[in-house]
Parts: C-alpha cells; sequence; structure tokens
C-alpha cells in the first residue's frame, strides 16, 4: 500500500492537486486506516492510471 507522498511523487502532480482529485471524487479511491492515515492500494492506483488511459 502506497502513501500519499508515494503516489504524488510517482505521477508527478502536486499535493494539492491529488487533493482536489480526491474532494471531487476523480483520484484512484484511497484506504483509511484506523489510526487516520490514507493510504492506496497498488492495483487501484494502476486501475485508475489505466482508466485514464482509455479516456484520452
Amino acid at each position: 500500500m502506497l502513501t500519499i507522498p508515494e503516489v504524488i511523487e510517482e505521477i508527478g502532480v502536486p499535493r494539492a492537486t491529488f487533493y482536489r482529485w480526491r474532494s471531487c471524487k476523480k483520484g484512484p479511491k484511497a484506504i483509511k486506516l484506523p489510526n487516520g492515515a490514507i493510504r492506496i492500494r497498488r492495483s487501484e492506483l494502476d486501475r485508475w492510471l489505466s482508466s485514464l488511459e482509455e479516456s484520452a
């Protein structure tokens, strides 16, 4: 599972952009852990990126 800093580094967008996508439900699905940390599964990030390729 990836942290948000790992995801934004990989996809190359600013943190603010990533959080805007999350608030608009346009980003990859995330998991909120009991300690409040947000994680994104590698498979979900890959699926989300693939969906962007198909619509381009």
